[in-house]
């Protein structure tokens, strides 16, 4: 007699090596941030906002690390990588990690911040860079995705427009971030301030939402 699969039995199980790299994030993000707090004498005032570039930071890790990324070897993962990038670069663009820069001198710095937020990377020259931790690792997780996706797409070039259009909603954390005053340059990565008291809820709700919605519908991790 055929049974009806249970939630429990239908949701994947995460290998053993998955949890215990989860455990080894955790354990150094921790630490990391124990050790910034005791040597800045500083206080976190929200556990709940110190923790979201943490959840970017180990979705990323663990979403790449579970997928083969193709090696740049055929005329179609050529396109692809072209694509991830050009993705990568709208991405920073509409977020405000990449802007016009001053058209003076290059100058770069790290400026200090809670580990994750920070250290913020401020370039400025040709074109200007604020280089948020998290934001940054994020988003190239999504471009890796991004191209894996569309390298693997099933056959010619209509597959892969159906991917592209698929992947136009992982521009949905960038825009509610701006939306929500989440996002306002490196500034505001390093103070944590926000007009929206749910916009850091919203934007990595979305964030993980995307990657999830970029492993399902994409194929990814098969």
């Amino acid at each position: 007699m055929p049974t009806t699969p249970t939630l429990g039995r239908s949701l994947p199980r995460p290998a053993l090596r998955t949890i215990r790299l989860l455990g080894l994030l955790l354990a150094v993000e921790l630490t990391l941030v124990a050790g910034y707090v005791l040597a800045t004498e500083s206080a976190i005032l929200s556990v709940r906002h110190a923790a979201y570039p943490f959840v970017w930071v180990n979705v990323a890790i663990l979403a790449v690390r579970a997928v083969d990324v193709p090696a740049p070897t055929t005329r179609r993962s050529a396109v692809a990588g072209g694509v991830a990038v050009g993705y990568l670069v709208v991405l920073g663009w509409t977020s405000g990690l990449i802007g016009a820069g001053s058209g003076g001198a290059l100058s770069a710095r790290l400026v200090p911040a809670l580990p994750g937020w920070g250290p913020v990377v401020l370039v400025d020259g040709p074109i200007s860079l604020a280089l948020v931790p998290f934001e940054t690792i994020g988003y190239l997780s999504l471009s890796v995705l991004v191209y894996v996706g569309v390298a693997r797409a099933a056959a010619g070039v209509l597959s892969g427009l159906v991917g592209l259009v698929t992947c136009v909603s992982c521009v949905g954390p960038v825009v509610a971030a701006v939306l929500s005053g989440f996002v306002g340059g490196a500034s505001t990565a390093i103070v944590g301030a926000t007009t929206g008291a749910y916009a850091y809820d919203l934007s990595t709700a979305l964030f993980v939402l995307t990657v999830a919605a970029l492993w399902r519908t994409l194929g990814l991790g098969r």
